[in-house]
């Protein structure tokens, strides 16, 4: 039997290579997981009461678009954050955005651009979801490094004219996963520019948008509308996962114009997994609650001024604005991860893992991603055996 070719050079997902890479090997300590983001933060005591009272629902077939409830407190939502307003015809419910940020580019996506084959661009490193995205739909996948250099955000508009003039969607991550790194207005307004002057769709992962220390990152709907962009040019796509710690509730959502929601839609109808109807409900109390979001927020605050002065003096390393991971310049990746296993128990995940070779080059090889998902102590625990260990 034969299998598609398309997917042949995909690498192994990062976690089974971290298991090759350490578990061969024994802890040299207690064992602390800081190699995958997983949020532990207690979420709301009555997500549990919301659920047990519509435990009927897991008897119906639940509304594949998302419940009028739900998509009207997403709506909510998004006009309170973005200062936006939306219809439900804006508004798909997902199951995980995992899922939205890889069909919408199966429903969107063109066979062709220009006669040509299209192109995805990505940045690089990224959420592996986009490549596969991408190689699904008969694309090419561009890879554009988002290093130090370009304040850790994919240069797209440095891209030659020849491959920008095939580009059919853009991948872009703000708050960036692995890095931290915050698309301002100036820099949304521009990739809103390019995408205009190239025709393209800008896919904006926002997952991490609630995460924060400082000021609230700016977002796309907000920058679309400001600068009057065509709806249809932008699709972004939120989670509940990171914002209200419940990654097990699979709940997020896509918005955008309405004829591309209306093409998800369709393909949602033949293909997609709806939320359960119960979990909807907990959801729509989810989206409509700030309280917890602001305690969230806060505990990941405290962990962010201990990972600033646990590193005070090591200037090299960058505490980001947002989400809740560290990106850590450490030379080589997997042996510092190898190193921190070996003597500490320590878990983290060697950066190239979440990036690719491209031109003999990958983005990630230098530094490892450390998520600070752990309790308090654990997490001061976690990264003073990163500072004695990778730093002396």
């Amino acid at each position: 039997m034969q299998y598609p070719d398309r997917f042949t050079d995909l690498p192994a997902y990062a976690f089974p290579r971290l298991r090759a890479l350490l578990d061969v090997h024994a802890p040299g300590g207690d064992v602390l997981a800081m190699s995958i983001g997983e949020p532990r933060h207690p979420f709301p005591d009555w997500v549990g009461e919301v659920v047990a009272q519509a435990v009927a629902g897991f008897g119906k077939y639940p509304p594949n678009d998302g419940t009028p409830e739900l998509l009207d407190a997403i709506a909510g939502w998004v006009g309170r954050r973005y200062g936006v307003p939306l219809e439900r015809d804006n508004l798909m419910a997902l199951n995980g955005t995992r899922e939205g940020l890889y069909n919408a580019a199966m429903a969107l996506c063109p066979e062709t651009k220009g006669g040509h084959r299209p192109v995805v661009l990505l940045p690089n490193p990224f959420y592996q979801v986009y490549a596969v995205a991408a190689l699904s739909v008969g694309a090419e996948p561009v890879m554009v490094p988002a290093t130090r250099a370009t304040g850790y955000l994919p240069d797209y508009d440095g891209l030659p004219a020849e491959i920008l003039d095939r580009v059919a969607i853009a991948y872009l991550c703000s708050p960036s996963n692995p890095q931290g790194a915050v698309a301002d207005q100036s820099y949304w307004a521009g990739l809103l520019s390019l995408a205009e002057r190239h025709d393209f769709r800008i896919f904006a992962d926002e997952c991490y948008a609630e995460i924060y220390t400082g000021a609230q990152p700016p977002g796309v709907l907000a920058a679309a509308r400001a600068t009057a962009a065509d709806p249809e040019r932008v699709v972004t796509f939120h989670s509940l996962s990171k914002r209200s710690s419940v990654p097990g509730l699979r709940s997020g959502f896509v918005a955008s114009g309405r004829s591309n929601i209306a093409r998800i839609r369709q393909l949602r109808a033949y293909s997609g997994a709806p939320l359960p109807l119960p979990l909807q409900r907990a959801a729509e109390r989810l989206w409509a609650d700030e309280a917890h979001v602001v305690e969230n927020r806060r505990l990941y605050g405290e962990k962010f001024a201990l990972a600033t002065r646990i590193f005070a003096d090591v200037p090299e390393i960058v505490i980001p604005e947002a989400g809740f991971f560290l990106w850590l310049p450490v030379g080589d990746g997997e042996a510092a991860a190898l190193k921190l296993w070996r003597e500490t128990g320590v878990r983290v995940l060697p950066g190239a893992y979440l990036g690719r070779e491209v031109g003999g080059t990958n983005p990630g090889q230098g530094y490892i991603r450390v998520a600070l998902v752990a309790p308090l102590d654990e997490t001061e625990r976690g990264l003073t055996a990163i500072r004695t260990t990778l730093y002396r």
